[in-house]
C-alpha cells in the first residue's frame, strides 16, 4: 500500500456505521482525516465499494464513501479497510474538520493496535 496521503489522520476509537449496498457494519474507527477514514472490521467490503458513514455525536456526520483498500486477518495488520469521503459538502467537510481536530487534541491513549507500557515504565522520566 502506498502512502498518498494528503491529510493528517489522527486516531479515533469512535464508532462508525458504514451501510455498503447489502451489507451494515457498526465498526470502531481506527483513525480519522479529513480526507477519510480507517475502520477496524474483520468483514471489510470490497475494494471500490461505495457506502454510507454515519459517525460523531449521534451520527451527526453522514458522508459518502468509496473503499480504496480492504485487510483481512493475516494480512500485516489490524483488518479493516480505509475510505475516501466522495461529494461531501463544506458544511460536513467542515463537521468532519471539527473531529479531526477534537479527536487530535485527546490526550495520548492506547490504541487497540499499541501495547501497553509495562507498569514499570510508568511515571518515569
Amino acid at each position: 500500500m502506498s502512502e498518498n496521503r494528503k491529510n493528517l489522520r489522527v486516531p479515533s476509537r469512535l464508532r462508525c456505521w458504514c451501510e455498503g449496498e447489502n451489507i451494515t457494519v457498526y465498526a470502531r474507527i481506527g483513525n480519522l482525516s479529513e480526507g477519510g477514514i480507517f475502520l477496524r472490521t474483520s468483514t471489510p467490503l470490497g475494494e471500490g465499494s461505495r457506502a454510507t458513514l454515519r459517525f460523531g455525536a449521534d451520527d451527526c456526520i453522514e458522508a459518502p464513501a468509496r473503499v480504496v483498500w480492504a485487510r483481512v486477518e493475516g494480512q500485516g495488520g489490524p483488518p479493516g479497510m480505509g475510505l475516501i469521503f466522495e461529494g461531501v459538502d463544506d458544511s460536513r467537510l467542515e463537521a468532519i474538520r471539527r473531529m479531526v481536530c477534537d479527536e487530535g487534541d485527546r490526550p495520548e491513549r492506547s490504541t487497540p493496535s499499541a501495547a501497553p507500557r509495562p507498569p514499570s515504565s510508568q511515571g518515569q522520566r
